[in-house]
């Protein structure tokens, strides 16, 4: 006899929950896996770069002649190097110890300096590191990641922006790779191969925090907050596609140790210094004769310029390329050879990259106007120390126009003009209210007042009655051998 099987209707409907669920988990392993391959893109792995790069990092050890202190200790130590590189002064908050007792030694006794890095830039054995890695070495010891080492020929170094080049007799060396700086984006994974504190091959790691930070005169750093510490110096700063974006030079810190902040050369501005080495043996950079300051909100607003930008020309130097340009004091340089100037530390870094002898066009706003002035750039020489005016003992009158916003005023006589450099303008007295509020000081010469240039004391009163006293008045004020804007807000009537 046959019985008919009957399933009851819990056991249906538990059997039916079951196969739910393994259809739903089937259906959410997928998602998962995606979720999870995507989380691991997002964990940068560096063991490919380090593979790919580290045969091209190399260790760079420099010997000098030592130089003993007054107490016989030696000088440079490789510590107080490191302080004094970075914070101009010997390592805070720990007293100079004693020097220990050594055997008597000759002054001139050959002894090891330090510690940096460096990378092979060509196969035939030229390699980049920093200036300040190199400077005043009797010797540099250059040793490769396969342990070979090779005394190095220094061909040049350029303080300025810290970059050097030294050869070694090799070839069919692992050159590194060299990237587009511009293509590097705040945010972006970097990574630091190097020898801190003598510790080869150490790899570090962490992101761009900036672009163009200007610590310098003629090098916009890439800040990162890789961890640098002495020895890293010179060493490449590498982006994920295995290239050279920058050299490790410097960091900044109030303990000595790495506190997240750290600064390295632009690679492109690094070759274009390691070509001159090369080539010359040294770097040319081209000057103008200028001396600039920033443009404020306020005074472009208030001289027509709308955006604060460009270089304000403080004082032009005489005999110089701007002089022979015409450029004078006031002026705000706009375009260098039709690159714009948005901070005026841009300025010297286009003039400095251009050749001396070269032609370039500089755009200049003035009164309320721009106009092109072409100009011929000269070879950076030392900086002269700028004659200072002699005293000014004679007390004209003082103008009714000026006291009215704080300032009393007089003509400048013929030798006042004669040491100033100047045609015109009005030396300042006294000086209160508004106008010291401003920043004037007694001793200025007012050269411009609401963008008109004034000549005398009556032209400066005469422009002042025609200016609207509700508004801001900007006025072009030279003190010394520099000169800059100042907005005078006079008090409401």
């Amino acid at each position: 006899m046959t019985q008919n099987s009957k399933t009851s209707p819990t056991a249906t409907l538990l059997v039916a929950l079951a196969l739910v669920a393994g259809a739903g988990t089937a259906a959410l392993a997928p998602v998962q896996a995606a979720q999870a391959q995507t989380a691991a893109r997002a964990l940068p792995d560096f063991t490919d770069l380090v593979e790919q790069v580290g045969p091209s990092v190399v260790n760079i050890r420099t010997i000098e002649r030592a130089r003993q202190g007054p107490d016989g200790s030696d000088m440079d130590e490789e510590m107080q190097d490191f302080f004094r590189r970075f914070f101009g002064q010997p390592m805070p908050g720990v007293p100079r110890q004693p020097a220990p007792q050594r055997p008597n030694r000759p002054q001139d006794e050959e002894r090891p300096r330090g510690l940096g890095s460096g990378f092979i830039l060509t196969a035939d054995g030229y390699v980049m590191t920093n200036a300040h890695v190199v400077e005043d070495a009797e010797q540099v010891i250059v040793t490769l990641p396969d342990k070979r080492e090779f005394k190095a020929r220094i061909v040049g170094f350029d303080k300025r922006t810290d970059v050097a080049v030294v050869k070694i007799e090799a070839t069919g060396l692992p050159a590194v790779k060299v990237g587009d700086v511009s293509k590097l984006k705040v945010g972006e994974w970097v990574m630091a191969i190097g020898s801190p504190f003598g510790l080869e091959n150490t790899v570090t790691a962490g992101i761009v925090s900036a672009k163009q930070r200007d610590t310098g005169e003629y090098l916009p750093f890439i800040q990162t907050d890789v961890a640098i510490n002495p020895g890293n110096s010179g060493g490449p700063l590498i982006n994920m596609r295995g290239e050279v974006v920058g050299i490790n030079s410097q960091i900044y810190s109030r303990s000595g140790g790495f506190m997240g902040i750290s600064f390295a050369i632009p690679i492109d501005e690094a070759i274009r210094v390691s070509e001159q080495l090369r080539t010359a043996g040294r770097v040319s950079r081209g000057r103008i004769g200028v001396s600039i300051d920033s443009v404020s909100k306020d005074v472009a607003e208030s001289i027509g310029l709308g955006k604060p930008l460009g270089a304000l020309v403080r004082s032009v130097e005489s005999g110089s390329p701007a002089d022979k340009a015409g450029l004078e004091a006031g002026d705000i340089i706009t375009k260098f050879d039709g690159k714009a100037i948005e901070r005026a530390t841009d300025l010297p870094r286009y003039v400095g990259n251009t050749k001396p002898g070269s032609r370039a066009q500089l755009t200049v706003f003035r009164k309320g106007a721009a106009r092109d002035v072409p100009i011929t750039v000269a070879e950076v020489e030392p900086d002269k120390p700028a004659p200072a005016p002699k005293p000014v003992e004679e007390k004209p009158k003082a103008s009714p126009a000026a006291q009215s916003i704080g300032l009393t005023v007089s003509d400048l006589n013929a030798d006042q003009k004669r040491q100033l450099k100047l045609k015109g303008g009005v030396r300042v007295e006294v000086v209160a209210d508004a106008a010291a509020r401003a920043g004037i000081r007694e001793g200025d010469v007012i050269l411009q007042v609401g963008n008109v240039d004034v000549q005398s004391v009556k032209e400066f009163d005469a422009v002042l009655a025609r200016l609207d006293r509700s508004r801001p008045i900007p006025a072009l004020v030279r003190r010394g051998e520099l000169a800059t804007f100042v907005v005078i807000r006079p008090p409401a009537r």
